[in-house]
């Protein structure tokens, strides 16, 4: 997702009232022809719809905006191999997080999976609980290596739809 489309789905998300192209332009630092292209191309991608003479945001887009909005620096997630086997590798955002996870060596994936730190901070940081309950789901299958770095990205992508953005 670019940068521009997410200024615009968070701005609709906070905004409180309806407001003129211009003023709503002015807010997210586009002129209003870049506002009403990036508009039209997240209709198009089905962020948002029609209604009425205006734009509300769909599940898809709210799911973007939760997916995109970072945590605070200091909540990262940190990425480690063991203990005190830092990889150099941090998420403050859901899709960061993701991304990260097809990079990393699948011995990361495993020491936290099992140790219970992607659940933690999906439900304590993120506040996503039914996430983080999705995550803890798959210690039972006891996966390992490349299995359990494709059932991760698949609980991720199911809520996220991350693929698409």
């Amino acid at each position: 997702m670019k940068e521009a489309e997410f200024k615009v789905l968070k701005t609709m998300s906070e905004a409180t009232t309806r407001m003129d192209l211009n003023t709503f332009a002015q807010k997210v630092n586009l002129t209003a022809t870049e506002t009403t292209q990036e508009i039209q191309e997240l209709a198009r991608k089905g962020f948002l719809q029609k209604v009425g003479s205006g734009y509300g945001i769909t599940e898809k887009g709210k799911a973007a905006i939760r997916a995109y909005t970072p945590v605070p620096s200091e909540k990262s997630f940190q990425f480690y191999s063991g203990i005190d086997l830092p990889l150099g590798f941090t998420a403050q955002t859901i899709e960061e997080f993701y991304r990260i996870t097809k990079q990393v060596y699948s011995d990361s994936l495993e020491f936290h999976l099992y140790r219970g730190d992607f659940e933690k901070w999906f439900s304590e940081v993120v506040k996503d609980s039914e996430l983080a309950n999705a995550v803890d789901g798959l210690k039972i299958s006891n996966l390992k290596g490349e299995p359990l770095r494709k059932e991760l990205s698949k609980t991720i992508n199911a809520k996220y739809n991350i693929e698409e953005l």
